[in-house]
């Protein structure tokens, strides 16, 4: 098993903006692409972390199904929409993904 974490901060007074697109997507948009509600959860910083960061854990069995979901998700149009919905709410450059095995 392994957690895919994808990672992105907002913008200074943009916060709940951006909890909110993260919301909608987990509800509308992800499970298009294969992303099963019960295997992801939203998280942001709270101590020790950056206030503004906010994350969607997903938990996969390996990295080909991720890389399926992702194919998916390339050709959903809401996906498209809704990046460019959330642009103005985050500070560029800082979305990424980070793969972590579970022990």
């Amino acid at each position: 098993m392994m957690v895919a974490r994808w990672s992105i901060d907002a913008k200074f007074g943009y916060k709940q903006n951006v909890i909110d697109l993260m919301q909608r997507w987990l509800r509308e948009i992800g499970p298009q692409a294969g992303f099963k509600a019960d295997g992801m959860r939203l998280v942001t910083g709270s101590i020790g972390a950056p206030e503004s960061t906010i994350q969607i854990d997903y938990l996969v069995k390996d990295l080909a199904e991720l890389n399926q979901a992702w194919e998916k998700l390339a050709t959903v149009a809401a996906h498209k929409q809704w990046g460019k919905d959330m642009e103005p709410h985050v500070v560029s450059g800082t979305n990424r993904w980070e793969i972590y095995r579970v022990l």
